[in-house]
Formats: structure tokens, C-alpha cells, sequence
């Protein structure tokens, strides 16, 4: 098979990982790295992901990029919440006809949402038009852990009653953003930007309607639930201390109703620490995302994700890895596939090409 060539933006944590893995792989050739830091520009690509360097220099122009022409973009910009700057990148190579697999905008995981703003979907729908290129996001969860999971695994049943997606993490040593949008670290009297259940909905319950497409049903409704705990003593994390008195764990859900009946839901429970609110639930391992399905059969799967390589890497960094292998992976499939915006439910099954070596 001939290589497909790969325009890399965003060098964080997760865009470092998968740039380390695509010069190493047999499928992939790097051909460009894009940055939005001012200090990473001009560096060497091996460089920024801890390695050797390989002549590829990180660039900040999108002109650049697309003047190489790669087969597609792999983009692990920032979240939704800089949502203008990543609908700029993206529009760029989708309007000049190059695909784009990226993790940045969880609303787009399933983008016919009703409450995703029309100013997030309608310029990507244009772009994707006018360069006759596709657009696909993923994510862990949202993403592959509550829709390719659940969705591979009602495949196997007769009926399904019911359908819950969990994500039960210690966020203890995890770096990403969560103060402001959970609450975690704050009194109980702060209200997180999630709590808002339309917003909740918007950024994580894209999965819902998308599963409920998937099995060919409409949902009467979509609701939510929002719980805290408040931890009785200090607790250390990567972000600073929460000190006692404050939030240590929320745990809430996204719930599809379906004939007045709770059909599909996602969980999220996370921790500062595993002995933080003890009477909600665990992984029978730690950190793990988690399917239960009521029917015929019931079925139940955890999956966790971990580095085994000695390098003393969290769990969380592990998913973020996997979070970002999934956009690589798809990146020949969505080539084949017809211009606009691509879901899951487009894609065939994703083997991961070259990755037994």
C-alpha cells in the first residue's frame, strides 16, 4: 500500500504523542507540523514529540500546509472552547480540498445535534462543499468509548432495554482542563459551565441522538443529571491542592428517553482519587471506560488503557494516545469516502494498517 501523506497541526499532549507514532509508521509519511505557539515555530518535528529530527520544521501557516498537499490533516487543536481558531484552520484545508480527521470540537462527533450552534456547523458544511473534502471528529468520550463501544456491542444482541456508556476515572494526575467546566476544586456552590444541562447536552451528548440513528429510533427526549461530592480533607492533584470542603467528584449523565423510558445514557464519574465518593461507581479496574446493556444477552465490557513501555505514563495519557490513533487510523477510510461530514456510522471497521510490525 502507498503511504498516506500527513499534515499534522497541534503539538500538545495528544498531538505530541501521535507525531511520534506517525514517523515511526509504516502507513503514515509526516510531510508538514502546524503549531499555534509562537515558540514552536521553526522547530524540528522529532524535536517536539522527544525525539530525533527528521528536516520537517513546525510552521504556523496554513498556506504552507496546504501547499504540500498532503492526503489529510490529522488535527489536535484546542477545544470547542476556541472554537473560531479551529473552524478557521479546518475551513482552510477542507476549502482547498484536503480531508481533516481531528479530536478539538466534541460537537461535531455527531454534528445534526439541534443544539450545536449553527455558527460551529454551517462553515464546515460550506467547506467541505466548495473543496469537495470530508471532515471527521472523534474523541474518546465523546467518541469511540460511548458510540463505536456501545454500538459494536448492541450489534450483538436481540433487543436492548437499555444502554449505559460510563468513563470512571481518577483525574489525580490529569492535565487537561476540568476546574471551570466540572467544578472540581471549587465549593459546591459553584456552578461549572456543565451543570447548564443544554450545554452539558451540546459539548458531551452527541452519542445519544447518535446512537438512537444508529438503532433507527427517535428520542422523545434528552436529559441530564449533575452530582458533587465534597471531599473531607485536602487531596493532591496535578492542578494544585483541592483542599477539604471543596469538590472532589462529580458524576453526572446524559440520558436519551425513548416511550418514557431511559434507553441510552452516558456516565461520567470522575475522581481526585479512588477512595472519592466510594458510594458511586468504580471499574472492577481502575480508570476504565465502561458498557453495561440490558437485553438479550446482557452485556457487560470494561476497557482500560495503559502504557506498559516502563515510562510511568498515566492511564489518562494513555487515552489520550488512543484518542489520537483513532483520527490517524480513520484517515484512509475517510479518503475513500464522499465529500461532507463524516460520523461514525460512515466508517468501516478501522483494523489499524501497519500497526503489527
Amino acid at each position: 500500500m502507498s503511504k498516506k501523506r500527513i499534515v499534522l497541526w497541534g503539538t500538545g499532549v495528544v498531538g505530541s504523542m501521535v507525531l511520534a507514532e506517525i514517523i515511526r509508521h509504516p502507513r503514515f509519511e509526516l510531510v508538514g507540523v502546524g503549531v499555534s505557539n509562537p515558540a514552536k515555530v521553526g522547530r524540528d518535528a522529532g524535536r517536539l514529540c522527544g525525539g530525533d529530527e527528521t528536516g520537517i520544521l513546525a510552521t504556523d501557516s496554513v498556506d504552507e500546509l496546504i501547499a504540500v498537499r498532503p492526503d489529510a490533516v490529522v488535527h489536535y487543536g484546542p477545544t470547542a472552547q476556541f472554537a473560531e481558531e479551529n473552524i478557521r484552520v479546518i475551513t482552510a484545508f477542507l476549502r482547498a480540498g484536503i480531508d481533516v480527521c481531528s479530536t478539538a470540537m466534541t460537537p461535531w462527533v455527531w454534528p445534526t445535534m439541534a443544539q450545536t450552534p449553527s455558527v460551529w456547523r454551517d462553515p464546515i458544511t460550506s467547506a467541505c462543499a466548495q473543496g469537495k473534502a470530508s471532515c471527521f471528529t472523534t474523541g474518546i468520550d465523546p467518541g469511540f468509548a460511548n458510540d463505536l463501544f456501545p454500538m459494536t456491542l448492541m450489534g450483538l444482541c436481540g433487543q436492548v432495554e437499555s444502554v449505559r456508556a460510563s468513563e470512571l476515572l481518577d483525574y489525580t494526575d490529569y492535565e487537561g482542563d476540568y476546574e471551570f467546566e466540572m467544578g472540581i476544586g471549587h465549593p459546591p456552590e459553584f456552578q461549572a459551565m456543565l451543570e447548564l444541562p443544554d450545554l452539558l447536552i451540546m459539548a458531551w451528548g452527541g452519542t445519544v441522538p447518535m446512537i438512537a440513528a444508529a438503532v433507527g429510533i427517535e428520542l422523545d427526549r434528552i436529559t441530564t443529571t449533575w452530582d458533587k461530592w465534597v471531599t473531607p480533607k485536602d487531596r493532591p492533584s496535578a492542578q494544585g491542592v483541592v483542599e477539604a470542603g471543596k469538590v472532589a467528584a462529580i458524576r453526572f449523565t446524559i440520558n436519551g428517553v425513548y416511550q418514557d423510558r431511559e434507553v441510552i445514557t452516558l456516565e461520567h464519574v470522575n475522581r481526585i482519587g479512588l477512595d472519592a465518593a466510594p458510594e458511586w461507581p468504580s471499574g472492577t479496574r481502575d480508570d476504565v471506560y465502561r458498557v453495561d446493556i440490558v437485553g438479550s444477552p446482557s452485556i457487560s465490557q470494561e476497557t482500560s488503557f495503559r502504557f506498559t513501555d516502563g515510562s510511568g505514563r498515566t492511564p489518562a495519557v494513555a487515552g489520550c494516545l488512543a484518542t489520537g490513533m483513532r483520527a490517524l487510523n480513520a484517515v484512509p477510510a475517510v479518503n475513500d469516502l464522499p465529500p461532507g461530514w463524516i460520523t461514525p456510522l460512515d466508517l468501516p471497521l478501522i483494523p489499524g494498517v501497519g500497526t503489527i510490525r
